[in-house]
């Protein structure tokens, strides 16, 4: 018999325009980049600190910046931050959501 497990889902978010930076652009591919969007949409913002995991919940609730990391190589460990990592971040007034890299910023 196979057990049905629900996640709850918090409420998606609106991301503008989406742009990527050609660092971002080199480094990954459309299918990697289009997963983390799908996280980032859904709120499941990566390897941030819990003290940003909270910040970005309310952010949602706010219309303040939030900022997702994760790893573009997902084999590989990342901090939330340095190599291996891609940022997502979008603005406050969800204009646009940016991917890049963090030392673009």
């Amino acid at each position: 018999m196979t057990k049905t497990i629900r996640i709850p889902r918090r409420p998606s978010l609106h991301l503008g325009q989406i742009v990527a930076t050609p660092g971002v652009l080199a480094a990954t591919t459309d299918q990697r980049r289009f997963e983390c969007l799908k996280r980032h949409l859904i709120g499941d913002w990566g390897c941030v600190s819990g003290d940003d995991w909270m910040a970005n919940d309310e952010a949602v609730k706010d219309g303040d910046r939030i900022l997702s990391a994760y790893p573009i190589d997902p084999a590989k460990p990342s901090e939330g931050f340095g190599d291996n990592t891609l940022w997502i971040i979008t603005e406050g007034d969800r204009s646009v959501t940016t991917f890049l890299l963090p030392d673009e910023y």
